[in-house]
């Protein structure tokens, strides 16, 4: 079984992308050319040479299309195809890959043969890199077939040839030659002699690439009317430029040995700096403050090893067969059409370690150089760490207060990352979240990333968003200890190995990456520093847009984040079961309520990256009980499918909260209707615009308020179509009303509203600590202390809350919102003051919270301890 089956074909990153479709149908088998619009294959038969060359290179080829149909982009013009390099080995590697493709072969001429040399391809240079003598006239900057193609359309205006570049890599190897044989003669960004071309393709060969572009017309550059010689240099300077982005794309950068990055960092008059202070703060010599940058930069550096990367790809290939059903990728061809020419930085979401090594294994499988990752030192393990440095993982503490030296060091070594085209992945949220959610976004590798571009703006960073969805996650366990209060154990390499075995014997389901929009910097510099006039900064200069924008910018990537989400069969359980005192539900009843799920998110599209399992209910059930998530308890009235255990429930709160913000609209709407059984249609919506800021700065959602107020009312819409509301007296705007008692349908409605009904619990909990405090009582600080614990007290006093209930974090962000919003504010001693709107805001509470649960709220919210007055004995 394939680990990594594709759920989209990968075009070439300059052409312009097929039209999408929904619900794409397999594509039929390649055939040959027909008339019309595709080009014909060419009357001429291929040299006897190349027919038998070909049969001794066939075996030891299997190269891999990209396009997979390339014959999209081109029409019934003739072709000539352009390589990078010449050789024999180049031009039977194309004939093989047009002939796979049903393309006309490079080795029978065009028509006339403009080339006057019997064939359909010319190339850009020649691979002499072995000679000692350089050939006469090899300072010649353009090709001399490619002029005399040029002049043959002057003097035939009734030839158009269309070029169509053809990108070709042997093996890929983004790193200095060095380890096996297979490795050794991959490919890489020197121009290798013939003998080393041979033994590239009998090691590599199957591993081969072969990526056509976009045709290029040649009418198009006579009719710029350039003198001939300045027409082929112009043309000859486009297609050189093309080829490097996609040498680069797909095999990254000439890569500098780590020494020599190391001594880049020191060399860098920011660090030379920072080590004379240092040296005059400790009182040392200059050399010792040198000695000491130089053992942080050693021990930020990555290592990268092609090697070890070859290694760990084989490695895992058995390793995700064996515990997982499968790896699906989607919308990665997007992302390849828009990296070429971009410095590239991955910011996934953080669920689990092996978020590490999906991704770069999932990059380089499929032909992208695997980034330099940031990993907490934490990470730095005996042998582990060496190996994840070999990887390309360097290593950052996780606080450089006090030291500014190692923040210098750590500073200037991503600045030379970023000016030296690597590509980076980072996760901002700072740590694996526990809880499910998206984590408050830290911009400290933001901050360094944009400041690194605009102090040398050479090359556009594209910022890649990528959600990794799993249906069973590896920490599970310890994510339970420690969402049940145990601290975080510490990493060690006994408990991995340790854990290894088992880990092995278990099925952790499928796993889904999902690539979504990406975010180009110029974009946000564009709207947010306008000011900015592509300038380069120094390194102290401190603009005032640049932490707004940087803020902007950590937002921008969680949303999109979150406008990438997968859901898969776990999610739609967990939202449907949790909602229930029991976590338990018959089987018509779950049936039923997966379905609602999934008519909400086909009706109410999140995005159009957003992906859904295509399973049926019950399919989604019997995965379930596979993986070991769900138990069947046998009843003659009917089969009662229950969560394995409590621990097991807290677990799929964590995958609930992974896609709880698709249905944000409609769990607000069936909130409205969990005390109330008639309200006013627009009441739901003002109401619920006047909550969105909140949601949104929690859940990092899309809309403006607007845009919520029109889902909303859509929403209502699909609700009142499903039979779970109905409208009445239309003529004044309409009235809802659910069904009265415990319907089917009652039911349905309260499970969906379910899982935001704690969000606003918990809003309520610091409305009320607040209000019973008093203005000028309270600190922000002093807030979120009390609310957090009002929250576990009520989940000790009533039925158990989800860990993320009396979460500090989702307090502290309320709190945050409330005072960017001016319903709080602090006074001359940072103490929060408000006024009748919080009061009014209160209010609003209680059209979704019952009269029983304001109660309790009120009744369990502390009030801040008050100073004990001095009583002083009177003469």
């Amino acid at each position: 079984m394939s680990p990594m089956p594709e759920q989209n074909p990968l075009p070439f990153p300059d052409a312009p992308p097929p039209p999408s479709d929904p619900a794409p149908e397999p594509k039929p088998p390649l055939e040959p050319f027909s008339a019309g619009p595709r080009p014909t294959a060419r009357p001429a038969k291929r040299p006897l040479w190349a027919n038998l060359m070909s049969k001794l290179a066939d075996p030891w080829l299997t190269p891999s299309i990209e396009p997979e149909d390339p014959r999209q982009y081109v029409d019934a013009r003739p072709i000539c195809y352009v390589l990078e390099d010449y050789g024999l080995s180049n031009a039977l590697i194309l004939d093989r890959a047009c002939r796979d493709a049903g393309m006309p072969s490079p080795l029978s001429p065009l028509p006339g043969d403009p080339l006057g040399r019997k064939r359909a391809y010319v190339a850009l240079s020649r691979r002499n890199a072995g000679a000692l003598i350089p050939e006469p006239g090899s300072t010649k900057t353009h090709s001399g077939s490619l002029a005399r193609l040029l002049q043959a359309h002057r003097a035939n205006p009734e030839l158009d040839v269309q070029l169509v570049p053809v990108s070709i890599f042997v093996g890929r190897s983004p790193d200095k030659a060095s380890g096996w044989f297979s490795v050794l003669f991959s490919e890489n960004w020197a121009i290798v002699g013939r003998f080393r071309r041979l033994l590239a393709i009998l090691l590599n060969g199957r591993d081969t690439i072969v990526r056509f572009a976009a045709p290029v017309s040649i009418r198009e550059s006579i009719a710029e009317d350039l003198p001939p010689e300045r027409t082929v240099r112009k043309l000859s300077r486009v297609l050189r430029t093309h080829f490097h982005r996609i040498r680069e794309a797909v095999i990254g950068p000439d890569l500098s040995t780590r020494r020599l990055l190391v001594d880049q960092v020191l060399a860098a008059e920011p660090v030379r700096e920072a080590i004379a202070t240092q040296a005059k703060r400790d009182n040392i010599k200059p050399e010792d403050a040198w000695k000491k940058a130089h053992a942080y930069a050693w021990e930020v550096a990555a290592d990268y090893s092609n090697p070890v990367v070859r290694s760990a790809s084989f490695l895992l290939t058995h390793v995700w067969n064996r515990i997982y059903d499968g790896v699906l990728v989607h919308h990665l061809d997007k992302f390849k059409a828009a990296a070429p020419g971009h410095e590239v930085v991955y910011v996934p979401c953080h669920r689990s370690h092996m978020d590490y090594l999906l991704l770069s294994y999932l990059l380089y499988e499929r032909g992208i150089v695997p980034p330099h990752i940031a990993a907490g030192i934490n990470l730095n393990l005996p042998v582990i760490g060496t190996l994840l440095r070999k990887g390309g993982a360097f290593f950052m503490r996780r606080s450089f207060r006090g030291n500014p030296l190692y923040s210098a060091v750590f500073t200037e070594y991503v600045a030379q990352l970023v000016s030296g085209g690597y590509s980076l992945e980072y996760f901002i949220e700072g740590g694996r979240s526990r809880t499910g959610r998206l984590l408050q976004p830290k911009g400290g590798m933001i901050s360094m990333t944009v400041r690194a571009f605009l102090r040398q703006p050479k090359k556009p960073v594209l910022f890649q968003p990528v959600y990794i969805g799993y249906e069973k996650l590896l920490e599970g366990n310890s994510y339970l200890d420690e969402l049940s209060g145990r601290p975080k154990e510490k990493e060690s390499i006994w408990a991995l190995l340790w854990g290894i075995p088992k880990v092995l014997r278990q099925n952790y389901g499928q796993v889904v990456v999902n690539f979504g929009e990406a975010i180009p910097l110029s974009e946000v510099l564009a709207k947010h520093a306008p000011e900015w006039n592509g300038e380069a900064l120094g390194e102290e200069d401190k603009p005032a847009w640049l932490s707004d924008t940087i803020d902007a910018l950590a937002d921008q990537i969680h949303v999109r984040i979150n406008a990438a989400a997968d859901v898969n069969p776990i999610n739609l359980l967990a939202l449907a079961l949790l909602s229930t005192p029991k976590h338990a539900m018959g089987e018509a009843d779950l049936i039923a309520q997966i379905e609602l799920c999934k008519t909400l998110l086909a009706e109410m599209p999140y995005s159009d990256r957003v992906t859904i399992t295509p399973h049926t209910p019950e399919r989604i059930i019997a995965h379930g009980l596979d993986i070991n998530v769900l138990q069947r308890i046998k009843h003659p009235l009917g089969d009662v499918l229950d969560v394995v255990s409590e621990d097991t429930a807290v677990l799929m709160s964590y995958y609930r909260n992974n896609v709880l913000h698709l249905f944000t609209a409609a769990a607000w709407i069936a909130c409205c209707f969990q005390t109330n059984r008639r309200m006013v249609r627009q009441r739901v919506i003002k109401l619920g615009r006047s909550l969105y800021p909140f949601l949104q700065a929690e859940l990092f959602l899309p809309w403006s308020e607007d845009e919520f107020a029109e889902r909303l009312d859509k929403t209502i819409d699909v609700f009142v179509r499903e039979g779970l509301l109905e409208q009445v007296n239309e003529d004044d705007g309409g009235i809802l009303q659910r069904n009265a008692g415990q319907t089917d349908e009652v039911f349905r409605l309260r499970a969906i509203g379910h899982s935001l009904q704690q969000a606003f619990e918990r809003y309520y909990i610091a409305i009320s600590v607040l209000v019973k405090n008093g203005p000028g009582v309270l600190g922000a600080a002093e807030l979120e202390s009390l609310c957090q614990q009002s929250a576990q007290r009520l989940s000790l006093l009533y039925a158990p809350a989800a860990p993320e209930f009396f979460d500090k974090a989702l307090f502290r962000g309320f709190i945050q919102k409330l005072r960017e919003l001016k319903l709080v504010w602090p006074d001359e001693n940072s103490k929060l003051v408000f006024d009748e709107r919080l009061d009014a805001w209160a209010k609003d509470a209680k059209v979704i919270l019952g009269r029983e649960l304001r109660h309790t709220i009120e009744r369990v919210s502390p009030e801040a301890a008050k100073p004990e007055v001095e009583v002083t004995a009177q003469d």
